[in-house]
């Protein structure tokens, strides 16, 4: 664990991030409960607790710096599509303990992961949801400010399938490897109603592979 501990402050050093040891504690604490859980529930098919660090902690963290760029310190919800093992799901609801995070997963096992998630490492506002995101809407139900993904479908499905989840003047945030030029240009032909705004570069510390992250937001509809 003081290898982890080392390599994970590293990290955060690197990225700039500056948590405080609850936090750090935290992050730790899930990623002993991932491995505890997945030898059950196969929720990741990485099984080594430092590539868990560097292929899911690190990857998840160096997407907060450009969330908080987007957000800012407002008290956003957020909704992880596909979320699994709670990436980056859980370690946005601890680093930003402003936001509100739910996943959701069409997979019970997972859903009950983050809930056990948010129980054991003290976390309110993480939640975790057993659904169908495209059964969720903003118009009967609670909306999202933020709908992210990470490594979970195409560009054109996941903006289609979770639109009706976003509130008004809300974003998508997708987390990508290389840089989806065909998913884009598939994303102009398919979902015309999307705008991309932003497409950054992300530096995994530790990690040897590209890494991006593509915005986006549902087009104006003009007043007639």
């Amino acid at each position: 664990m003081s290898d982890l501990r080392a390599t994970l402050q590293l990290g955060l050093q690197t990225l700039g991030l500056a948590l405080d040891a609850r936090q750090v504690d935290q992050l730790l604490d899930y990623l002993d409960l991932l491995q505890k859980w997945n030898k059950v529930y196969n929720l990741t098919a990485v099984r080594d607790p430092a590539e868990m660090m560097t292929h899911h902690l690190l990857d998840s963290l160096a997407a907060i710096d450009p969330l908080r760029q987007q957000v800012g310190d407002r008290p956003v919800q957020l909704l992880d599509v596909g979320s699994g093992g709670g990436l980056p799901g859980v370690v946005i609801a601890i680093a930003c303990p402003q936001i509100g995070v739910t996943c959701v997963d069409t997979v019970a096992k997972k859903a009950a992961f983050i809930q056990q998630a948010a129980a054991t490492l003290k976390l309110p506002n993480l939640h975790g949801l057993h659904a169908r995101v495209e059964s969720l809407n903003a118009l009967s139900g609670p909306g999202y400010d933020v709908v992210c993904s990470r490594a979970f479908a195409s560009l054109v499905d996941f903006t289609t399938w979770s639109g009706a989840a976003l509130n008004p003047g809300g974003i998508w945030m997708a987390m990508k490897g290389k840089h989806p030029a065909e998913e884009l240009e598939a994303l102009k032909a398919g979902a015309p109603a999307v705008d991309v705004f932003h497409v950054e570069q992300l530096q995994v510390p530790g990690l040897d592979a590209e890494r991006c992250m593509v915005w986006m937001r549902p087009k104006a509809t003009p007043v007639v």
